[in-house]
């Protein structure tokens, strides 16, 4: 891929910044939601948190998710950073690809299992799910965020051939 032009770097630069700090900040969200529905002291009070976070999960989970994938893949491929060339990049990728897979398709049948529980009038099982699932994920963002200040590990192999490659 060609590099991207400074303007446009810039203002996807500022796109992924938003909206993975917004991810990370959507998660506390949730994160606080679970905690309140499992230790709420009605089925009415559990119940509207389940819902919120279901709303949250519906709507905003998933397409922020994946815009941080996007945003921050188009940013690697279209700067020098390069997507294989240095171990954080990288390690951010994978991350954010096991976190987003995570999030559609566990965090989001639990959130459901739950919102189907209060619908139905039954208390809602297993809410440590709900609890335990966002705190992983608040902790993998909070990792993302500080390699991606702090640049660790150097290059990865591929990042030495290719900078070996141009020195010639």
């Amino acid at each position: 891929m060609r590099q991207l032009t400074r303007p446009a770097r810039r203002g996807l630069l500022v796109v992924h910044v938003v909206v993975s700090v917004g991810w990370l900040g959507l998660t506390l969200g949730v994160l606080a939601l679970g905690i309140t529905g499992a230790t709420a002291s009605s089925a009415d009070e559990a119940g509207a948190a389940y819902r919120s976070m279901n709303v949250l999960g519906d709507w905003l989970l998933i397409p922020i998710s994946l815009l941080s994938l996007v945003s921050g893949t188009v940013l690697s491929l279209g700067t020098p950073w390069g997507l294989a060339r240095h171990r954080w990049v990288y390690v951010k990728f994978w991350l954010t690809m096991i976190t987003t897979a995570a999030t559609a398709f566990a965090l989001r049948a639990r959130i459901d299992s739950a919102m189907a529980d209060v619908v139905a009038g039954r208390a809602v099982g297993a809410t440590t799910d709900l609890i335990l699932a966002p705190s992983v994920s608040l902790g993998v963002y909070t990792f993302l965020t500080a390699i991606s200040v702090i640049k660790p590990w150097g290059l990865t192999a591929r990042g030495r051939r290719l900078r070996a490659t141009k020195r010639r």
